[in-house]
């Protein structure tokens, strides 16, 4: 039976650790896993034996880290290939089993973050996919993703090289979040737009932790939910890494899953064949639970949903050239921050998803969007509505949008819906759909409901549901016909009724040639929201247009005991307008939303006004950097902000330097030396890097001597450069003895140093366990364990 027709007949279950097993077996510190396919098939034959034969459904093969990047210098597509035939042999010797390819992060950030490009991760991962798939893979599951770029990423590369099923399973922290802000609600919208056939949660956290996010889960997802925990939180034990949770507590946990209703489960780190015999023991007479199909019309970002049963949801519509020379200009200069200046603005004011559309004659529109977008994303969170009728540049913008886009448009004609139908079934999305077809707008709202189901009707056919098309019914100027506003209106009665979906307006353009249009589009506006308006593009800028929405809600019950009326009414006086970003911010506000070329700007203006290089440090860099760190750590932005902040604040720093150093002794002193390191045996170093730009933006001199470093060579660093503070970084559960020997060595020849630990397998307790100083949960925690150290 194949492995999608066998999903929900029973509780499928998945194999254990492969890493912790190897290192058991005598995998040495700092070798890579995945080599031993080529220098020890036996042993890892006779593992997947051992959890084919505790009753595994789903072995997962050893090839976590093969893709090009972790990889680099290896026959990837050879160990991938020999991973699945090691399994394959396994399996067809038990009798029984699925073979899943195993597909690890590559242990970069993508860019705008990091500086890895999303088609280099694509391409990283498409020959271990391709050759995994063509050596007899059954799935393949994409696991322990903490950036959901990442992960789309990794899913792309298998829709375009295999046709297998797609399982992914992402990492979360306790409070829910993936390293780079990513929550349950923006993977699941994320990863069911992109069709995988099961999600769920892996690594990071024990059965009890996953236990208070599976509810979140459930709540979201109806896609098959696949769990594998690790075996508790590690701890160290005479210098090695144990976990804790026994096979039977581990079994009664996943089986209370089960019966939840996760339909396939397994364990991660520090399971063993017992874990997962107790476990199968545990879950062979359950059944699992109908999936709960949740029909949700919603978008998101990296790190945001946007659900539009909870509207009126506001689109800003200022990133859109027509009408607008200044914009205009900045498109065709390649003004981006202007354009990230126009977002800014547009979120401040409370817009919800921003549209962008580069449609100029002279413009490569595919072009200026792939520059556009992975900027956009990197100064908001707010989702992003691609506004474009060229399906090239629809394409090329849907690829790299990270999260689950908003589409603008498609239509009733035959050659836009066979266009568009096929981007949205490849990359995932929710489309405003306008009724008109290829004789025009419909001059009644029943012909443009006819239209709507016939858009309806052709997108079932490719798989595409109602509830992921947003219907415009199209407001035309009243100046033209007096009727075109009801009509409008009549039409989205019709759909909301008929079809139960949801609509979008483009406000503004009832009235076109008329007087004080604001006036008549903020009354054309609660019109359409009592008719049942689910969305509206719109300038948030307006304080009509803001003010009409907040009293609407207010006035429908939505605005619980008007606190939000209250409160805007509050900071606004009684003739302002919400800021428009006419002119650049100033230096603080510039750091603050990561605009980096107005950051250098109003930092130049302030030299240039006569402000000395450490006034602007001490009294709007740091205090910048300061606010964005507080933020960051009360979870109010997330990890891309944090980095696009360091990035203005770091350019900033460039600029004072070079006039700093045209004056001889104006350079500051450096607050301290700070020696950083990913430990022996570890190759990964996201972490370590993001500390390093931060500590640097702070005023430390950082040492960084990168990753698979021996305790000798942090230990030599330390004493020669006399450095205060030394940080170590282990990502896997491995590397955390390499980290433990680290630290005593630096005990030793450094006692004066102090040290901070982290990592995705460290806790606080465990970190004080092998001697560190500190725990760094995150960054900015290190950053102010340096400052309380060397301030």
């Amino acid at each position: 039976m194949k492995l999608r027709e066998e999903l929900g007949r029973r509780v499928l279950i998945c194999d254990g650790a492969m890493g912790t097993m190897l290192q058991a077996a005598g995998l040495p510190a700092g070798r890579e896993p995945e080599l031993w396919n080529l220098e020890q098939p036996a042993l890892i034959q006779q593992l997947h034996g051992r959890y084919l034969a505790a009753g595994a459904d789903i072995i997962t093969t050893n090839t976590f880290g093969a893709n090009a990047v972790k990889l680099a210098g290896h026959p990837v597509e050879e160990i991938a290939a020999a991973g699945v035939r090691l399994a394959r042999a396994a399996v067809e010797q038990a009798g029984h089993g699925y073979v899943a390819l195993d597909v690890g992060p590559t242990g970069r950030l993508l860019q705008p973050a990091g500086d890895l490009s999303f088609e280099e991760a694509v391409a990283a991962y498409a020959p271990a996919i391709r050759a995994g798939a063509e050596a007899g893979a059954d799935l393949v599951l994409i696991e322990t993703m903490s950036d959901l770029y990442e992960a789309k990423a990794a899913v792309i590369a298998a829709k375009e090289n295999c046709t297998l099923p797609i399982f992914v399973t992402v990492a979360l922290d306790e409070r829910g979040r993936l390293l780079t802000g990513g929550d349950i609600p923006a993977a699941v919208a994320l990863l069911e737009g992109l069709g995988v056939d099961a999600l769920g949660l892996n690594c990071g956290l024990g059965p009890q932790q996953m236990a208070a996010l599976f509810p979140t889960l459930c709540q979201y997802a109806s896609l098959p939910i696949l769990l594998q925990p690790n075996a508790g939180l590690p701890e160290c034990t005479d210098g090695c890494t144990h976990f804790h949770v026994t096979p039977e507590q581990f079994a009664g946990q996943m089986a209370q899953f089960a019966r939840d209703g996760a339909w396939i489960v397994g364990g991660c780190c520090g399971t063993t064949p017992e874990h997962i015999r107790a476990m199968a023991e545990a879950c062979r007479s359950l059944s699992p639970l109908p999936l709960q199909p949740k029909h949700r019309t919603w978008v998101s970002s990296y790190a945001r949903t946007v659900d539009f049963a909870q509207g009126p949801v506001l689109i800003g519509e200022r990133i859109n050239p027509t009408g607008k020379p200044r914009l205009k200009q900045a498109l065709r200069e390649r003004d981006v921050d202007y354009v990230l200046r126009e977002a800014v603005t547009q979120q401040q004011n409370g817009a919800q998803v921003l549209d962008v559309n580069a449609g100029l004659p002279d413009l490569d529109e595919a072009a200026t969007l792939a520059l556009l977008i992975p900027e956009l994303q990197g100064v908001t969170d707010l989702p992003l509505q691609i506004d474009t009728a060229d399906p090239a540049a629809m394409e090329q913008a849907m690829r790299l949008y990270n999260g689950r886009p908003l589409v603008n448009s498609v239509n009733g004609k035959h050659e836009s819906m066979h266009s568009v139908f096929p981007l949205m079934r490849k990359y995932g999305g929710v489309a405003i759909a306008l009724t008109l077809d290829e004789e025009g707008i419909p001059p009644t709202a029943e012909g443009r409901l006819a239209i709507a189901r016939r858009i309806v009707d052709t997108a079932a056919a490719y798989g595409i549901p109602r509830e992921d098309l947003v219907f415009d019914t199209l407001a035309m100027t009243i100046s033209a016909d007096p009727t075109a506003a009801r009509t409008t209106l009549e039409a989205l009665t019709l759909i909301r009724e008929q079809l139960g979906c949801h609509t979008s307006l483009g406000v503004s353009n009832i009235s076109f040639g008329l007087p004080q249009r604001e006036t008549v589009n903020a009354a054309f506006f609660l019109l359409a929201l009592e008719h049942g308006l689910s969305a509206a593009i719109l300038n948030p800028n307006s304080k009509a247009m803001m003010q009409a929405c907040l009293t609407y809600r207010a006035l429908n019950g939505q605005d619980a005991n008007c606190q939000a009326y209250i409160a805007a009414m509050a900071q606004a006086s009684p003739d302002a307008h919400p800021a428009a970003p006419t002119e650049g911010p100033d230096l603080k506000q510039a750091v603050l939303r990561g605009l980096r070329e107005s950051a250098v700007s109003a930092a130049r203006a302030d030299l240039d006004a006569g402000r000395a290089p450490m006034e602007i440090i001490d009294t709007a860099l740091i205090p910048a950097l300061d606010q964005v760190g507080a933020q960051f750590e009360r979870g109010q932005l997330y990890l891309p902000q944090l980095l696009m902040s360091a990035d203005a604040a770091r350019a900033v720093f460039e600029l004072l330097r070079e006039r700093m150093t045209a004056q001889p002794g104006q350079l500051p002193a450096s607050k301290g030396k700070v020696v950083l390191a990913t430990v022996k045996g570890d190759v990964h170093d996201i972490g370590k890097n993001i500390v390093k730009v931060l500590l640097e933006n702070y005023g430390y001199q950082v040492i960084d001597l990168g990753k698979d470093v021996s305790p000798e060579a942090v230990a030599d660093a330390v004493v020669r450069e006399g450095a205060g503070l030394c940080g170590l970084s282990a990502l896997m559960t491995t590397t955390v003895g390499s980290m433990e020997q680290t630290i005593a060595l630096l005990r030793q020849r450094a006692p004066q140093c102090r040290i901070m630990a982290g990592g995705a397998v460290l806790t606080a307790d465990y970190a004080q366990r092998i001697g560190a100083d500190f725990y760094g949960k995150d960054a900015m925690s290190d950053v102010r364990y340096a400052e309380s150290l060397l301030p």
